[in-house]
C-alpha cells in the first residue's frame, strides 16, 4: 500500500488572519487528511490563541472540497459521547462525508484539570482507560443507531436520537490512539485506523533505531489484538503522528531526510504519516518551503 501523507494544523490562528489559508493550502498541496488537536489548551500554547476543534473543522469543511478532515485526538477528558455524537454527525454532513475521528484516552494536561471542582483529583491512567473503554463502544452505537438507551458506570444515554446518522456509512471512521492492551483491543474492535506517537519513554534519551523497534513491537501487539477480535490487522490503517519520536523535527529539515524517515516507517507497516504544519518559534518550527516540497514530492519517491 502506498504511504499517505497528512498534516496537523494546530488551531492557533484566527480564521480570517491566516487560519483559513492554511486549510486551503493543505488541500492545494495534496495532503490526504488535515487534522487538528481537540484540546481546551495544550502545553506551551496555553497562554496564546487556541480555538475549538469542532468549529474549526466545520469552517474547514465549508472552505475545502476534497481534503479529509479530522481530530488527533478527541478524548473523554471533556467530551460526553452523546453530545459528541451529535456534533460529529453534523460535521460529517457539512463536510459531505470527509471526517475521521481520531480518539484516545486522554492525558494529564490542562484538559484533565480545567473542569475539576474544589479539591477533585484528575483521573488516574487506570480511570482514564476505564472511561475510554466505555466511551468508544457507546459512541459507536450512537453514530450507527437511530436511538440509543444505555446506562453505564460513567456514561448514560436515554433515548438519544441521532437521525439521520453519518454521511459515511455505517459511520465515520475511528482512528484509535492506543499503545496499551486495553486501548489496542478497542482499536481492534472499533477502529478503522490505529494511531501512535511512538514510545514516549524514548523521546528524550532514545535513538531513532530504538524508536523504530518500539513501534515494531506496538504493531505486533496490534496484530495480536486484531487476531483475538477476529479481524485482519491489514484492515486497519496505521498512522504515525510524527514529532514525538527521538527524530523530532529532523525529518522536516530536507526532502531526503523525510523520504528516509518515511521509508523506514513504511517498512514497519505504517500507511499514513501526519506531520505538523510549521509554527515559527515553537517545537514545530520548520522551513515552510521545505515542508511544502515534502508535501508535493515525498510520496512519489516512496511508491
Amino acid at each position: 500500500m502506498s504511504l499517505r501523507l497528512s498534516t496537523v494544523i494546530l488551531p492557533v490562528r484566527r480564521w480570517n488572519e491566516g487560519g483559513r489559508d492554511q486549510w486551503l493550502r493543505a488541500e492545494e498541496l495534496g495532503f490526504h487528511t488535515a487534522y487538528t488537536y481537540d484540546h481546551l489548551a495544550w502545553r506551551t500554547f496555553r497562554d496564546g490563541p487556541w480555538f475549538g476543534a469542532v468549529p474549526t473543522l466545520t469552517a474547514a469543511a465549508t472552505a475545502t472540497e476534497r481534503l479529509r478532515l479530522g481530530t488527533l485526538v478527541t478524548s473523554p477528558n471533556f467530551r460526553h459521547p452523546v453530545t459528541l455524537a451529535k456534533e460529529l454527525i453534523s460535521l460529517d454532513d457539512i463536510s459531505d462525508g470527509r471526517i475521521t475521528l481520531g480518539i484516545g484516552a486522554g492525558g494529564n494536561g490542562f484538559d484533565a484539570t480545567t473542569l475539576l471542582k474544589g479539591d477533585e483529583e484528575p483521573w488516574t491512567p487506570r480511570e482514564r482507560a476505564d472511561r475510554f473503554g466505555e466511551f468508544v463502544p457507546l459512541l459507536d452505537r450512537l453514530l450507527t443507531e437511530d436511538a440509543v438507551t444505555y446506562e453505564g458506570t460513567f456514561y448514560s444515554a436515554r433515548e438519544a436520537r441521532n437521525i439521520p446518522g453519518c454521511a459515511q456509512r455505517p459511520r465515520l471512521p475511528f482512528a484509535v490512539a492506543a499503545t496499551g492492551p486495553r486501548g489496542l483491543r478497542l482499536a481492534a474492535r472499533h477502529g478503522q485506523a490505529w494511531v501512535t506517537t511512538g514510545d514516549p519513554k524514548l523521546f528524550e534519551t532514545g535513538t531513532p533505531e530504538q524508536s523504530r523497534e518500539a513501534l515494531r513491537g506496538q504493531i505486533d501487539k496490534l496484530g495480536k489484538a486484531c487476531a483475538e477480535a477476529g479481524r485482519d490487522v491489514a484492515e486497519l490503517d496505521k498512522i504515525l503522528l510524527t514529532g514525538f519520536t527521538p527524530d523530532r523535527n529532523g525529518p522536516l529539515e530536507s526532502l531526503d531526510a523525510f523520504v528516509d524517515f518515511a521509508g523506514r516507517h513504511q517498512e514497519l507497516g505504517f500507511t499514513e504519516l501526519a506531520v505538523h504544519w510549521p509554527i515559527p518559534g515553537s517545537d514545530f518550527a520548520a522551513d515552510q518551503a521545505v515542508f511544502e516540497k515534502i508535501a508535493t514530492e515525498a510520496t512519489a519517491q516512496l511508491g
